[in-house]
């Protein structure tokens, strides 16, 4: 396949750029500024030629969300995701290119305590699950012109490179490592190995269309990731971050990424036939240690 990906520079990009080419596939960049291929979201610039006879496009665009969310930050946040969504959502279309995988995410969900969330579940509350699915609907005008989209709502990519676990593992390692507030909040988790493993197998698979959930088979609790954290590192977990604290230190963003439950399951990807190399946390951690 000649493939069009977006947003290759960050954690997910860079891997999924990397398994493609070594898998055989032909992989082109978009990126800003000088590159192998270049656009401009803001001003709906692109380079025509990165268009040229593409079998499918990968859309990762999307600035951290880590950090208190002031009113400039969360419409950052939002420009950047919808904004580029748009203009390669335009190209698709005018380009009939024939898929589209653009990323989201889990919080599309909101907070659902216990309950597990499938792709069928409705859209949550919160800055984050409305920002999802607006980040969605601005895939509109390639569903339109017959493109098979599909949303990767994706959980907590846990990766040896960086990302979420990034920060935390040298904490863990001097042994201050600890829960999050009540700890019985769920996380949804993904390796990084899954993470690119479901988009490569999403591209090739033209029977899976709309939301695809990207999170390992077996969510766990706060408590338990930390467990399984601290048991890839041999380290104990005695620490506990109180929630008030974290609400203090982060105000809005502390309640929707880190106290906020989202039990998310991969039904979509386990119905088409998905197999996943790490089935548990324990896997996925001691593959990223």
């Amino acid at each position: 396949m000649r493939v069009l990906v977006a947003g290759s520079r960050g954690l997910i990009g860079t891997a999924l750029v990397s398994a493609l080419r070594e898998a055989g596939h032909e992989v082109r960049r978009l990126v800003r500024g000088s590159g192998e291929y270049t656009w401009d979201p803001p001003s709906g610039r692109i380079d025509e030629a990165a268009l040229k006879g593409v079998d499918g496009v990968v859309n990762l665009c999307g600035t951290p969300l880590v950090g208190r969310w002031s009113a400039a930050r969360k419409q950052m946040i939002a420009d950047s995701r919808i904004e580029p969504t748009e203009v390669l959502a335009e190209a698709v279309a005018e380009h009939r290119i024939p898929v589209l995988l653009n990323a989201s995410g889990v919080h599309y969900y909101g907070d659902g305590g216990d309950a597990e969330r499938d792709e069928t579940a409705p859209r949550g509350e919160g800055f984050l699950a409305h920002l999802c699915e607006a980040w969605e609907a601005a895939t509109a005008p390639a569903a339109r012109a017959g493109a098979r989209v599909v949303y990767l709502r994706t959980g907590l990519v846990l990766s040896r490179r960086g990302g979420l676990l990034g920060p935390l593992k040298p904490l863990f390692k001097l042994g201050l490592g600890g829960r999050i507030g009540s700890g019985r909040q769920y996380q949804a988790w993904i390796s990084e190995q899954d993470e690119v493993g479901a988009i490569r197998f999403l591209l090739e698979h033209e029977s899976v269309a709309g939301p695809v959930n990207l999170v390992g088979p077996e969510p766990v609790t706060n408590a338990e990731f930390t467990k399984a954290l601290g048991r890839a590192l041999h380290r104990p977990a005695p620490w506990w971050a109180p929630a008030a604290a974290l609400k203090l230190a982060l105000g809005e963003a502390a309640d929707e990424l880190a106290l906020s439950s989202v039990r998310a399951v991969p039904s979509v990807l386990r119905r088409a036939g998905y197999r996943f190399t790490h089935s548990t946390v324990d896997e996925a951690m001691a593959a990223a240690r």
